[in-house]
Order: C-alpha cells, then structure tokens, then sequence
C-alpha cells in the first residue's frame, strides 16, 4: 500500500492540479492525504474527497510548519511506501511508477524524485532555476551510479514508512534530515530522474532569498551538519557548483546571469552562517511564505 502526504497552506489555486496528477497514477488501495490548516485548501480538498474515498484531509490547526505537518500525516498514513510531494507543485504522468520501481530492491530505503523548472528561462531568476536544478540532477546522477550517498528532494520523494523517524518541529529542511537518517540506518537512497515534478520558482530576489535560506539553512543545523553523510554545504558546492553553472551558459547574458548567481549564492551562505549558526533563529521566524511561486 501506498500512501501520499501533500502539505499545503493557502494554496487553493493549486491543490486540485497537484491531487489531479496523483490520482490516475495511485496503485489500487492507496491513499492520498493532504494536510493543511486554512479553509480555502480544505474546502477544495473536501470537494475532491467527495468524488475519491482514497483522498482524505489531515487538519493542522495549530499551524506549527511543514515538519509538524508531515509528523501528523505520518501518524495516521498506512501505507509501507510514503510519497511526499507539496500542494504548489505538479508531478509528471509516470512519476509515481518510477518513483516505486526502485523499492523491489530491499537495501532501498528512499528514492527521490527529479524536479523541474516551469519558470521561463529568459530571465535571470527564472534561468537561475534551471542552473540550480540541473545542477542537482547532474550531481545525483553521478552519486546514484556510483552508489554514494542522495539527498531527496522535497518536492517529490519516497521512502520506507518504518525508517521515516519524526521529524524535529524546527527543522528547516525536512527532506535532509529524512535522507540522512534513512542512509544511517544503512539503507541505500535511489535518484529516478524519470519521476518528474515541476516546479515554479521565485520572480523576485527577496523571494529568492527567503525560499534558500530556510531550505539551505537546514544544512546548517546540527540534525544534518553533524550526520556522517554529505552531499550539500558551501564548501561542496564552491568546489563544484561552479563547473556545473559554467556548463549550462548558451549566451554572454546568461554568462553574465551565471556570475550574479555566484555572488547571490555567496550572499545565501553568509545570510544562512548569519541567520542560523550565529543568530539560530526559529523555524517560525525563518519560514516565510513565497507568493511568487504560487
């Protein structure tokens, strides 16, 4: 059995497409939970659930964030498989199918799938979006060929639902902290480039900054920075981020776009050394919402 956990808050415009791509693609017996605390999400949601007994809406009203969220969908999911997608994002049409495929291998624990920009890449921040997901797909393609260590992406990954721990109510990237306590129990984290998701990206640079800090700054916190296991920090991606960007240029603008990359990324490193290391602000201070990616 399969069970799905969409997180949503304030996305009424966009859970219908999420639930939509899940639907037809769902192995007989699943079910899909969506966990979120606002009336707009939950009146459409219970309009799906009226017409698909599978779809089922968690309550989060105390609204304490995406990990706490995820803690309550955990709680009453049943399923052996746990996908976990967003309500902002849509998953291509075989993603699910290619996202379980790896599990017949019992060493899997989790496998993660490969997002995709739907941002235009004729702007900066829009092209910003591309580099940064190719960059992530051409890194786990390597470290998935060569058996290392994978980070799941949270816009679409699966795991075992008995090594899936709780998650800490403050933690700024719950995929990370996920990961790596799947590959220290021993279990192998599988890429699925094929399991499609896409996603729209921020339009501005405030909004930009305030969706990286919180997803890098959970690279930051002692739950992943003191794990045995690596795959992304600002020591690694200064020795290999830029080859990659470099790679990607079609055009002296977007070489130009390319160099501004580098010193924004720069800057998200110093905020995150700054805003979490230094300052360890809250989860609840650093989470804000990103309206331009809905």
């Amino acid at each position: 059995m399969v069970s799905v956990i969409l997180t949503a808050y304030r996305e009424a415009a966009t859970i219908g497409q999420a639930i939509e791509a899940f639907l037809p693609q769902l192995p007989p017996g699943s079910e899909l939970l969506v966990v979120c605390p606002d009336a707009e999400t939950t009146a459409v949601v219970h309009q799906f659930a009226q017409k698909h007994p599978l779809i089922r809406h968690i309550p989060e009203p105390q609204r304490r964030g995406k990990p706490a969220a995820l803690n309550l969908g955990l709680q009453v999911a049943q399923g052996n498989i746990v996908i976990f997608s967003d309500g902002d994002v849509v998953i291509g049409e075989q993603a699910v199918a290619h996202l379980l495929a790896p599990f017949a291998d019992e060493r899997v624990g989790a496998v993660t799938g490969r997002p995709f920009s739907s941002s235009p890449r004729k702007t900066k921040l829009g092209y910003w979006s591309h580099v940064l997901v190719e960059g992530a797909h051409q890194t786990r393609l390597a470290r998935d060929a060569t058996v290392e260590f994978l980070l799941c992406s949270g816009y679409l990954f699966a795991a075992r639902r008995e090594l899936i721990p709780p998650i800490p109510e403050d933690a700024l990237a719950e995929d990370a902290v996920i990961s790596h306590r799947i590959a220290e129990k021993g279990y192998q984290i599988c890429y699925a480039p094929k399991a499609d998701v896409y996603v729209k990206y921020p339009t501005t640079y405030a909004d930009w900054l305030r969706q990286k800090v919180r997803s890098a700054g959970g690279y930051a916190q002692d739950y992943v920075r003191n794990s045995p296991f690596s795959m992304r920090s600002a020591s690694l991606e200064t020795r290999q981020g830029p080859k990659l960007a470099l790679k990607f240029v079609k055009s002296p603008r977007e070489l130009w776009w390319t160099l501004l990359l580098f010193i924004a990324r720069l800057h998200l490193w110093l905020l995150v050394f700054w805003q979490v290391r230094i300052r360890k602000r809250p989860l609840t201070t650093l989470w804000q919402r990103v309206e331009t990616t809905k």
